[in-house]
Formats: structure tokens, sequence, C-alpha cells
């Protein structure tokens, strides 16, 4: 197998002890059935509660626990080149067999699925989940508006093109009023969004906890739309996308 940053993961069997540090992913391997293979979680990993719950708990995506991953003796870790840090899981690879994967689009995401199902035997499970998907994003009505997307307060922070979230908002048709076709994840003043076109600024319920008080701290500097938007649905990359077009038809859309 080869993950998304072209390393080599050799698996001799499928595993029957994984770690996963990645909680969108963990997701994942949940509902294609890696109940008994999943031995080890990150404290971010909040689905299936059923996990968060019962399975060890092995650090932050950032912040991972070495001593807690060799007591587990993971066959297979699967990891994210974004949310994980590059030296943690290069230092991982040195002792374990590591997929990681790096995911900017749908596409992406549906490759890192079928990477996930073929190494652990569950191809078919994994196959359906991505039909499954395709069909939830075809057909989504278009909304032509400009939206800034925030997802960190002190500083603002905001989402950039070259990011899965762009990719998402343009599923349904919205623009970003980043310019930079390069931008991924940076710092935005109060100055910059007040000189900025603006349709909607989306507040992001992750990682930064966004609530109705920073809506209406925003209010006093700009005349867009202020929404809060589940940060789940834009930026999760798993299974949980099989939820989106109902939270895009049902919750979002009636209140745009």
């Amino acid at each position: 197998m080869i993950d998304q940053l072209k390393n080599i993961v050799n698996l001799t069997q499928h595993p029957k002890r994984i770690i996963s540090l990645v909680p969108s992913q963990t997701e994942f391997l949940y509902d294609i059935g890696l109940t008994d293979e999943i031995v080890g979680i990150t404290k971010f990993c909040i689905h299936p509660n059923e996990w968060f719950q019962t399975k060890t708990r092995v650090g932050g995506t950032k912040t991972i626990n070495f001593d807690k991953i060799k007591a587990l003796n993971p066959d297979l870790i699967i990891a994210n080149k974004e949310e994980n840090t590059q030296s943690e899981i290069e230092a991982l690879q040195n002792h374990f067999t590591v997929y990681v994967s790096d995911i900017y689009n749908l596409t992406d995401s549906f490759q890192m699925m079928s990477d996930i199902g073929k190494m652990t035997n569950k191809e078919k499970e994994s196959e359906k989940i991505i039909q499954s998907i395709k069909s939830n994003f075809t057909n989504l009505p278009q909304i032509n508006k400009k939206v800034l997307y925030l997802i960190w307060r002190n500083p603002y922070m905001f989402a950039g093109q070259n990011t899965f979230v762009n990719h998402i908002l343009n599923q349904c048709g919205f623009q970003n009023s980043i310019q930079d076709k390069t931008s991924r994840y940076a710092e935005i003043s109060v100055q910059q969004i007040q000189t900025m076109d603006l349709d909607y600024i989306f507040l992001s319920s992750e990682p930064y906890p966004f609530k109705q008080k920073h809506i209406d701290e925003l209010k006093s500097y700009t005349k867009a739309k202020i929404i809060l938007v589940d940060g789940e649905m834009f930026s999760w990359y798993g299974s949980r996308l099989i939820q989106f077009k109902s939270y895009y038809l049902n919750v979002l859309l009636p209140i745009i």
C-alpha cells in the first residue's frame, strides 16, 4: 500500500491492532465495522461516544503519548498530514507501520477510505460509504454568495482556498472570499474583515467553539450575515460526509 504522502505501508496481513490519530477517520473506522481491531484513539475522537468512553486514549492529535502507543503494540497507525505533527509521525514511522492521509477534496477522501478498506479487509463496507457520499453530493442547490469561513478567534483565523473546507463550500456554490488560491489557514484582522465584500461569515463550531456572543461581537464590524455552522460537516472527511446533504438542506439553507 502507498499512502497519500507516497510512503510505503508494509502489511503482511490485515491489521488486528489499529490506532487512529484522526477524529474523522476514527468515525469512519467505526462505520466500516472495526470495533475489535481499534485499540487506541485520541482525546478528540469523540465519535462514536461508545469508543470515546471505552477505547484507550493516546493523547491529542498533536500531542501523542508514545508510551501508551508502545504499550498498545499496534500493527497499524492511521494519521493525517495536517492534523498530526510531522515530527511525531516520523518518530512513529521508525517503530510502527503508519498510513498518512492528505485530504484536500472529496477525491482524496474517497482514496483514503478505499485504502483503509483494502488494508483492513473492509472493501465492501468502504465502497458502500463512498457511493453514499457521492450520491449525497450530486445536485446540491447552489448558493452563489461570498463567504468568509472563520475557524479561530484571538486572533481570527480563516479557512483559505487550498483546504478541504473550501472544497465543501464550493460544492454548494459558495465563493470563498479569500482570493489567494494557495491560502490554507491564516490570521485575519478586524480591519481586513471590515474592508471585505461579504455576503456571509460562517463561524465554525470547531476547532474554536464559536457561540452567539461572537456573532454579536462581529456584527459591529460587518454588514455580512453571520451564521454559526457545524464544523464537523465542513471539515470531517470520513463517513460524516454522509450527513452533509441533510444538514445543508434542512439546517443551513433555511437560515441563509
